[in-house]
């Protein structure tokens, strides 16, 4: 029996519409789709009248699940992987799925189904050199998130990170701590949702503003 194959599927990061004709009928005509939060998901496949089941997979499943995977995988099972928002495996618990499909099932084609990304978004608006960038995930919440400041400091090239509504504030005030206060800032906030906001000015300028505590950030720093 042929293996079943894994759809890397990316969805909306706020705007429904957001969606790609491919990603949506890789959604419709797959047996299986692995969610972060089947809700969430639920919400999308509801929205665009998609039937298909929904099998939890998040950062907490363990090996039972991830061997569940692999079963129906092997059994022939055409399987899509989606997170909440954006795409799998960019600083998301997909990507130790993926390394565990592509390590155990070698027979298993792994198939990108690209999209919205929020990385990506900020960084096409932003308007700093983006040829070479690091990307840094999310800053540690408490063991060396100084560090953390301290060497994006140095960085010679581009930097993008995430960081949470409930941090921005704190997040702002090491950056401010750590960096010249000319070097340029870009803070995009809640990308493509209602209230999509982006910040712009140097380090200086950007403490001057009262940016909202609310929503998702995605912060750049030119190089």
């Amino acid at each position: 029996m042929e293996n079943g194959k894994l759809y890397i599927v990316a969805t909306p990061i706020g705007n429904m519409e957001d969606i790609t004709l491919r990603a949506l009928e890789t959604l419709r005509t797959v047996d299986l789709i692995l969610c972060e939060d089947t809700r969430v998901t639920k919400n999308l496949l509801n929205h665009y009248a998609i039937k298909t089941p929904t099998l939890s997979y998040h950062e907490y499943s363990d090996s039972a699940k991830i061997k569940e995977v692999q079963e129906l995988l092997a059994k022939g099972k055409n399987l899509a992987l989606v997170t909440d928002a954006g795409t799998p495996g960019i600083c998301d618990p997909g990507n130790y799925l993926i390394e565990q499909i592509t390590k155990n099932n070698k027979e298993t084609t792994v198939i990108p189904i690209p999209g919205s990304s929020a990385l990506i978004a900020a960084l096409s608006i932003s308007g700093f050199p983006t040829d070479n960038f690091l990307f840094l995930g999310f800053p540690p919440h408490k063991k060396g998130r100084q560090t953390f400041f301290k060497e994006l400091a140095k960085t010679k090239t581009t930097v993008v990170f995430y960081e949470s509504s409930h941090r921005i504030q704190k997040c702002l005030t090491e950056l401010a701590a750590s960096l010249n206060p000319e070097r340029k800032i870009c803070i995009c906030r809640e990308l493509t949702k209602k209230f999509e906001t982006v910040y712009r000015g140097t380090m200086t300028e950007i403490m001057t503003i009262k940016i909202p505590e609310k929503g998702e950030f995605v912060i750049i720093i030119s190089k």
